[in-house]
């Protein structure tokens, strides 16, 4: 039996070291509680999804416990039922593997060194003294620059320009029309114009880390942009030279990393935050979508500068306020000086 034949739940429950409770169904995919048919997995984690579970046509659900569902549905029990919905789902959609065929359209150095079983695409480009090795592949229309080095089992997708010395990981997939290596904006004022700095850094991307579509990531003024092993990156982010990111930090599409800032380890960045240069950011650091960040995070945690949206009417009187906020907070201080109040959190008087 083949795989688009389906899979018994009982061999999944084998191979991925999980409980069977229920018939013993065929399942030939994995889907939403909402779009499921009867031969579909889906998960279950919150019970305020109750209602699209009993709705749903699903008659395999992974779950951590199948204590107060419905009995007339089969479960996969898991200790971490998303980590186990991401392998089934893996499972059923695998990542594309190397045709092992150069395309007669690519042009390719002779003084580049690729392994035997590489994949490249049509029109692709791939220039002097590059290393490319096992089981890599380059999709089409793709750019890589000389003296570049990709690591075994890397997918570059197709229109990824990669410039030249950039040094790529093993196992990374770097999505379609992203850029790695360009030039960091550097220029110094000079009188009555901007003359350019040399970027002559470069990108250094560590092992299994993936980069979303339209990603840009400058290289280095003098050192290295480094970005760490297990980072995950989603579309439409800019990162610009000499920044540093830490081993499976995580960053949400549409965000703006300034050159020289450091990102720690296993951070959580959301979509469209914006991060000042040179500040450093400490390992475990939450922050949530649309903040700026304009100086260094020293601790872990969960962090947020945004406003929630109001109406239009009731922002433009806020505005009025805001605008007066240190006049205000001048006129309290005068309040408090005459009072002779003492401010708590330094027990002195004012």
């Amino acid at each position: 039996m083949s795989l688009n034949d389906g899979v018994y739940l009982s061999d999944l429950a084998e191979k991925f070291s999980l409980e069977l409770i229920g018939n013993n169904v065929l399942i030939d995919g994995v889907a939403s509680l909402q779009s499921a048919t009867n031969q579909k997995i889906c998960f279950f984690s919150n019970r305020k999804f109750m209602p699209d579970l009993l709705s749903s046509q699903a008659k395999a659900i992974i779950a951590k416990s199948a204590d107060g569902l419905p009995d007339d549905r089969s479960y996969l029990l898991a200790a971490n039922p998303s980590l186990a919905f991401a392998k089934i789902a893996g499972y059923f959609n695998p990542l594309p593997v190397s045709l092992s065929t150069i395309h007669p359209s690519a042009l390719i150095s002779a003084t580049a060194t690729l392994a035997s079983d590489v994949e490249v695409g049509a029109n692709v480009v791939i220039e002097d003294n590059v290393q490319i090795s096992a089981n890599v592949q380059i999709k089409a229309g793709s750019f890589i620059g000389r003296n570049t080095i990709i690591g075994q089992g890397t997918i570059v997708m197709p229109r990824v320009v990669i410039y030249e010395s950039s040094i790529i990981g093993e196992k990374c997939i770097i999505h379609a029309g992203s850029v790695i290596g360009s030039d960091g904006f550097g220029n110094a004022w000079v009188e009555d114009h901007w003359e350019r700095i040399p970027q002559v850094g470069r990108v250094v991307i560590g092992d299994d880390v993936e980069i979303g579509a339209n990603v840009t990531i400058d290289r280095g003024t003098l050192d290295d942009t480094l970005i760490e092993s297990g980072v995950r990156l989603d579309n439409l982010i800019h990162i610009a030279h000499n920044v540093k990111l830490g081993r499976n930090t995580a960053i949400a599409a549409c965000c703006g990393i300034a050159g020289s800032a450091e990102i720690g380890a296993n951070c959580l960045i959301g979509g469209g935050v914006l991060i000042a240069g040179h500040i450093k950011i400490a390992d475990g650091v939450t922050i949530l979508g649309g903040s700026t960040v304009p100086s260094a995070i020293s601790q872990s945690g969960v962090y947020a500068s945004t406003l929630p949206v109001v109406p239009h009417a009731n922002w433009l009187r806020n505005m009025v306020s805001f605008k007066k906020l240190d006049e205000l907070a001048k006129k309290i201080k005068g309040i408090e000086k005459y009072l002779n109040i003492q401010r708590p959190e330094s027990g002195e008087k004012v």
